[in-house]
């Protein structure tokens, strides 16, 4: 769009777009995904795997206990770190609160310029509902940039947006930004993109389906007012507005209770590395760009951003402030979703743990040790369920002598602890979340919770195969398949006044 400062010439667009896709692999190219595994890394996860399958072959039943133990060992580390991060974030003090009062006491002479970023793809149905969000936040339209980004060969969406008044009286302040069609075809070359014409001293991103707390840039600029300059991103809560759909969608809302309202919140206290959400992260836009932005390349942006900023020595906090979203009521659907969420942890896990002791010394050995039992333990602990279930099964069934054989005392009792008080623990979990954030009608999904598991490892393994085969793929997620609002006891964000 030619009045957009920064993206005003073809030069100008041009040069945006390199930037936007090879910005950071130019940069810092181990900072970044476009290359999923290092020779180094290549080569020795294929240099485990040979000894495992030579030690299978001439010690069958030694290796089998071997990778048992090693498995237990590492299961029950990712639950015992859950507990405690769980722990931390039930202190009052884990979760910033800014209340309306002091909100709207900013004087609107002291209100930064604010750019929200609102990547869009294949969504027509959705885009009415997102003008009608943007339209709500209180914050002064003078001071309030909304870029649409929409890919320029997407001729629904961007007709829906036309069609939708963008532009037009009331809606000024949100403008379409046309992202050329060029590859990868993700998320935040979007969002590097459209950073080009960002005016705003903070900067956050909104889904097409969000529906934020009208007050929620006015808390994050008060947030800001108090909190030390190395903090330089505020992650809101999210929330979904169909929790009561499906089961599916139940399930989907305890999850994010218990990860927004608690383990991010506990994060935060710890000092860890925090892998953000996708959607309500607000940055200082100086810190972003000199950090290098998104990754492209990287199909949860989101968490390897976390990641780095805590590399640069900078820090994230949390706000109690929520952002209603909409809750994949689809099996298929949700699956193709998180198992991209669960790649891109690995994806992310594999470029910051190229340079291991670089990073360890920068956040320290506990961070490092919390930083690889998320983002590589999570989604490996997801698979591991599948193998763990299945042989419990076959012992339940048929009670076959080789179960017996991989499991002597010395690994058999640990990992019958990790399975009764790690799937305890994690009930329990849910359950406290759920009280906490006054969902009692999500009980029948915390006692059921073992079927979302369930589906939370088939996402896994297949994102696991993905990023062997198609690493920088993004899958999309359609939207628009959710109910009314009218459906949900979330608390509503409140309308501008």
């Amino acid at each position: 769009m030619s009045e957009l400062p920064g993206l005003a010439t073809p030069d100008e667009r041009a040069a945006a777009l390199h930037a936007a896709v090879n910005g950071l692999r130019e940069n810092d190219p181990m900072a970044s995904a476009s290359v999923a595994f290092l020779p180094w890394q290549r080569n020795s996860a294929l240099a485990v795997v040979a000894v495992a399958v030579v030690c299978a072959v001439f010690f069958p039943m030694p290796t089998l206990i071997a990778v048992m133990a090693v498995c237990t060992l590492g299961y029950a580390a990712v639950m015992v770190d859950r507990v405690m991060i769980f722990a931390r974030g039930m202190s009052r003090d884990a979760i910033l609160t800014v209340d309306d009062e002091t909100a709207r006491a900013v004087p609107e002479s002291a209100l930064p310029p604010y750019t929200i970023l609102v990547p869009a793809y294949g969504e027509p149905e959705v885009v009415g509902d997102l003008i009608a969000a943007l339209n709500g936040i209180d914050y002064p339209r003078a001071k309030m940039q909304a870029l649409l980004l929409l890919e320029e060969d997407d001729d629904p969406t961007i007709e829906a947006a036309r069609r939708a008044g963008i532009g037009t009286a009331g809606s000024e302040h949100i403008t379409i930004v046309l992202v050329p069609a060029a590859d990868p075809r993700t998320k935040p070359k979007a969002c590097n993109y459209g950073l080009h014409a960002a005016t705003g001293d903070i900067v956050t991103i909104y889904d097409a389906e969000d529906i934020p707390d009208p007050l929620q840039l006015r808390r994050v600029v008060a947030a800001f007012r108090t909190l030390p300059r190395s903090v330089v991103c505020i992650q809101a809560k999210l929330a979904f507005h169909n929790p009561r759909q499906n089961l599916l969608t139940a399930w989907f809302t305890m999850d994010y209770g218990l990860w927004f309202s608690f383990l991010l919140p506990g994060l935060m206290r710890s000092s860890a590395p925090i892998p953000l959400g996708g959607t309500s992260n607000h940055f200082r836009r100086n810190v972003l760009t000199a950090i290098g932005a998104w990754d492209p390349y990287n199909v949860t942006e989101d968490a390897d951003l976390g990641v780095r900023i805590a590399a640069r020595g900078y820090s994230t906090a949390v706000i109690d402030s929520i952002t209603l979203e909409e809750a994949n009521p689809d099996a298929i659907n949700w699956i193709r979703q998180r198992s991209r969420w669960y790649k891109g942890y690995l994806q992310s896990w594999l470029v910051h743990a190229r340079r291991p002791l670089a990073l360890w010394r920068k956040i320290g050995p506990a961070s490092f040790l919390r930083f690889t039992l998320i983002l590589a333990g999570t989604p490996i602990i997801a698979c591991l369920n599948l193998v763990f279930w299945f042989v419990t099964l076959s012992w339940v069934l048929g009670q076959p002598g080789v179960i017996e054989r991989m499991f002597p005392a010395v690994v058999y009792f640990p990992a019958l602890i990790a399975l009764v008080l790690g799937n305890a623990a994690t009930v329990y979990m849910n359950l406290v979340a759920c009280r906490e954030n006054g969902r009692p009608d999500l009980l029948v999904a915390c006692l059921t919770s073992p079927l979302y598991w369930l589906l939370m490892a088939i996402a896994a393994t297949k994102g696991c195969w993905q990023l062997i085969r198609n690493p920088s793929y993004w899958e999309k997620t359609f939207h628009g398949l959710g109910t009314s609002t009218e459906t949900n006891d979330e608390p509503q964000p409140e309308a501008a006044q």
